[in-house]
């Protein structure tokens, strides 16, 4: 017979090796750097900003528009976002700055890949104009609160957690115990505030009615052909068809000059440099609820 204290033991060993294997993931996906840049084209130049996988983070995305802003050599931006979305005011703040950029009167084209859904939605809506393939999954319009329940296996291994508050919301969404009506509704109101952010958002930027948008924005993902049909997006096309747009939006003849940060390979010592694991550690592990702008399918 296996001991209960031995199970306990193999079950952190197992949970150990599972984040160990998530972080190693994470920082593999992480490894590159940001602070060259490399050239493609013509002479007239047209900036590409890129943003891939969960919006964790606004930093890199801020500090890139915040650039090209400011550099007069840039006459256009082509923002390409592969996102199922993420966090809210990470992706509030990446909007803000795509807006700020587009209302200083460079152009701004938001160019949808595979998915561009809920926040990744969210960050296209401050450009001056939203592109889209077809067949993109976009849309996801709403706020999502996702929490462990571990009481059942606490209470297998033996395992009971004290907590001293200083008032019954403050542990709310605790993994440790059970959910409360009281907790439900206020998360429900917290989630509401969330949601009526977002459509109000792109009631505006889409110049809809806000009824509208609310029916739209139930939850549900749409294809880049639906998108367009709705008003949610303003053309269709492809990746190469954004560049395009935002070269003639910038009066550019012929083909512009494509300038990026550039990705390059990255030892295992410039990961201990470069990748921000306090961030990750915070963002996955230390923050129970958490309420997004994600797509969940």
């Amino acid at each position: 017979m296996i001991k209960r204290q031995d199970k306990i033991f193999g079950l952190f060993i197992l949970a150990g090796a599972i984040f160990l294997i998530l972080l190693l993931l994470v920082m593999l996906r992480g490894m590159r750097s940001d602070s060259n840049l490399q050239f493609s084209g013509g002479t007239d130049k047209v900036a590409l900003v890129e943003l891939n996988g969960v919006i964790t983070s606004s930093r890199s995305i801020v500090r890139q528009f915040e650039q090209y802003r400011k550099d007069q050599s840039i006459k256009a931006i082509v923002f390409r976002i592969e996102s199922p979305g993420g966090g809210i005011a990470a992706s509030q703040e990446i909007y803000e700055h795509v807006r700020r950029t587009r209302d200083a009167g460079k152009p701004v084209i938001a160019s949808m890949g595979s998915v561009a859904a809920s926040g990744g939605y969210y960050v296209a809506l401050g450009a001056d104009s939203i592109m889209a393939n077809p067949g993109t999954t976009t849309g996801s319009i709403g706020v999502i609160a996702e929490f462990p329940n571990l009481t059942k296996l606490l209470d297998k291994l033996g395992i009971q957690m004290t907590v001293i508050k200083s008032g019954p919301l403050k542990d709310t969404g605790s993994p440790y115990r059970e959910v409360t009506d009281r907790d439900r509704q206020y998360l429900q109101e917290w989630i509401n505030s969330g949601y009526d952010q977002f459509i109000q958002v792109v009631a505006r930027e889409r110049n809809q009615d806000i009824n509208h948008v609310r029916k739209l924005a139930d939850g549900r993902v749409y294809s880049g052909q639906q998108a367009y049909n709705l008003a949610l997006i303003d053309t269709l096309g492809t990746f190469e068809d954004a560049i395009a747009l935002a070269a003639a939006a910038a009066g550019i003849k012929g083909e512009p000059r494509i300038i990026r940060q550039e990705r390059r390979k990255t030892t295992p010592f410039d990961l201990l440099f470069t990748f921000d694991v306090k961030e990750f550690l915070e963002t996955y592990f230390s923050a129970w609820p958490r309420v997004q702008y994600m797509l969940t399918i």
